[in-house]
């Protein structure tokens, strides 16, 4: 069934029989199709298999299910884009994908498994070794388990193991919308505040049909993009420091800590904590605060071109980015991976540009590159500009009137997809009510969960001393993954 982002529609017109519903997720898989949610339902019956597809160029959205009592046909083999949505399934429902090439746990929580208990990939042969790294790392950093099968020094194999941050938060949303909802959304990735707030006030605004003034979701996007702002020039500091270029590095560390100043100067909170709520936003902005974001925005904007310059002036940096952990365009589709990392691939994937709402009407960002840390760390360059040009017009043309609508009650038995282009990528929150208009079951999908097997990738036949540097190219979230 097609339906239009940010809207609510009937779920029971997505049922389709079991084969037909596998018959179909396959022909649209192969006509271009691209998973942004695959998840089963707990139902009276056994489980609803949900398959929600994108089809990026057209901007649609298409949504099937399917009740199935027992085991179904693993699409992975011929689609590896479902290969953890597969296993996820498996994990969280029992419902066993046959043909699934490998149903190992990727949570923990579902079938009695233990962090860290599990079988892994093993490489045979004179000279091969191991490595193993974490899960407890040195340094303030959560907890994630990397096995490598090297010969030398080269990698054969890169394995992760996650899982160990899962709190079960898409159980807690279920009853609601309450008091913690929103708070559980703000929470799930803590560097994506806004993109998961503004991803679960999509959803509740779609089921409760109200649209969010205009005012209220230009505030969004300069919220959205002032997290952006940050995240990219502390990621490209970071990626001076792996490969010990100090200018940058500490310019950027500092010029981040600016931009968080700039939303804590609009909400109190340098993360963007109670900015969003559904129906709009809790704070506005006066001609004054107004024009003082906008002084701020350009002086530190000027701060971070000429430090993020030196990278690309600086011939001992560009020869360690240039050819390392190279994630080829034909992996990044294969894989269905978003975000920056996905561009920097050359796969040309936006929800701002593909899907756009709200502020993003007519938003454009051409980007490209040829998959290695190089072209990842370009292209968070190329949205820090686009960031600055979006924040700085927004600024200049507020819309008049009120920054919020109210929000009523959720209309029942009904779903809403809602897709958001966080600084990491697409994220995708699906929301199911009941008979009751509450919350019967939440789906999240974070992009890390598609983008943490694309650092596996990059390592494959390349150094292992160059994993903290692919590692930072990526910058993936362990609780966003592992929820």
């Amino acid at each position: 069934m097609k339906v239009e982002h940010l809207s609510a529609f009937n779920f029971a017109s997505t049922d389709l029989d079991p084969s037909l519903f596998l018959e179909t997720a396959a022909s649209r898989l192969a006509a271009g199709g691209r998973a942004v949610s695959y998840f089963a339902v707990p139902d009276r019956a056994g489980h609803r298999l949900v398959l929600a597809l994108a089809f990026d160029r057209e901007g649609r959205l298409e949504v099937y299910s399917t009740l199935f009592e027992g085991p179904f046909r693993a699409l992975t083999p011929s689609f590896p884009q479902l290969h953890l949505f597969e296993r996820e399934i498996y994990e969280q429902s029992g419902l066993k994908p046959e043909g699934h090439p490998w149903l190992k746990p990727i949570r923990f929580n579902g079938q009695g498994a233990v962090p860290g208990l599990a079988d892994y990939f093993t490489v045979h042969g004179s000279q091969v070794h191991e490595v193993a790294v974490g899960p407890v790392h040195a340094g303030v950093i959560e907890p994630g388990h990397f096995r490598f099968q090297c010969h030398g020094e080269r990698v054969f194999h890169l394995e992760i193991m996650l899982g160990y941050q899962h709190r079960g938060l898409e159980r807690k949303f279920i009853g609601g919308p309450d008091g913690r909802s929103l708070h559980y959304a703000e929470t799930l990735a803590g560097d994506t505040t806004i993109g998961h707030a503004w991803a679960y006030c999509g959803a509740v605004e779609a089921l409760a049909a109200v649209n969010a003034p205009p005012r209220a979701q230009a505030l969004r996007g300069i919220m959205l993009e002032l997290e952006r702002l940050a995240s990219h020039t502390g990621d490209l500091g970071a990626l001076a420091g792996d490969v010990a270029f100090l200018p940058t590095a500490s310019f950027c560390g500092r010029l981040r800590g600016e931009l968080l100043n700039m939303t804590a100067l609009v909400c109190g909170n340098r993360f963007g904590r109670n900015m969003l709520k559904p129906g709009g936003v809790n704070f506005d902005l006066d001609f004054a605060l107004a024009k003082e974001l906008k002084l701020r925005l350009e002086n530190t904007y000027r701060d971070v071109e000429n430090a993020v310059s030196l990278l690309w002036e600086t011939g001992s940096v560009t020869d360690r980015f240039e050819g390392t952990g190279v994630v080829p365009k034909e992996v990044a589709e294969g894989l269905g991976l978003v975000g920056p990392a996905a561009r920097a691939s050359g796969v040309g994937l936006d929800t701002r540009r593909n899907f756009p709402a709200g502020p993003y009407e007519g938003f454009t960002l051409g980007v490209s590159g040829s998959g290695d840390v190089y072209s990842r760390a370009y292209v968070r360059w190329l949205e820090i500009q686009k960031s600055a040009e979006l924040v700085g017009g927004w600024l200049d043309a507020l819309p008049e009137g009120p920054v919020a609508a109210d929000c009523g009650a959720l209309k029942p038995e009904s779903a809403a997809v809602s897709l958001v282009e966080g600084w990491r990528g697409q994220i995708c929150h699906v929301a199911l009510t009941g008979r009751d208009g509450k919350f019967r079951h939440y789906k999240i999908t974070d992009p890390s969960f598609q983008n943490w097997q694309a650092l596996a990738m990059a390592l494959r036949n390349g150094e292992i001393s160059d994993f903290p540097l692919c590692n930072k190219s990526f910058n993936l979230s362990y609780c966003g993954r592992d929820l």
